[in-house]
């Protein structure tokens, strides 16, 4: 089962005392930061926790699944998240 960010809140909230709202701003703020910064092509790094990073995609020949014919796929942009060591071993456990 997946936690959504309502549970996610609460849990955070219930941990360190703080108010819902205030974690709610605090994860907001945390995800705007990601944004801009690997918007702008850089990593993001929580050290044994999480990296974020932009990975540039070459453009490609692919194929419509409908018709079968090739079309071509531009050039773009995709995100890469990477878990570190501490996320790694809880997950092994």
């Amino acid at each position: 089962m997946a936690m959504n960010r309502k549970e996610l809140v609460e849990a955070v909230a219930e941990k360190t005392g703080n108010s819902q709202v205030a974690v709610n701003g605090v994860l907001d703020a945390v995800f705007d930061v990601f944004v801009d910064q690997v918007g702008k092509g850089e990593k993001v790094s929580i050290p044994g926790w999480l990296a974020v990073e932009r990975t540039d995609r070459a453009a490609r020949t692919g194929r419509n699944p409908q018709t079968g014919a090739a079309i071509e796929i531009p050039a773009g942009h995709s995100v890469k998240l990477t878990a570190g060591s501490k996320l790694k071993a809880a997950v092994a456990k």
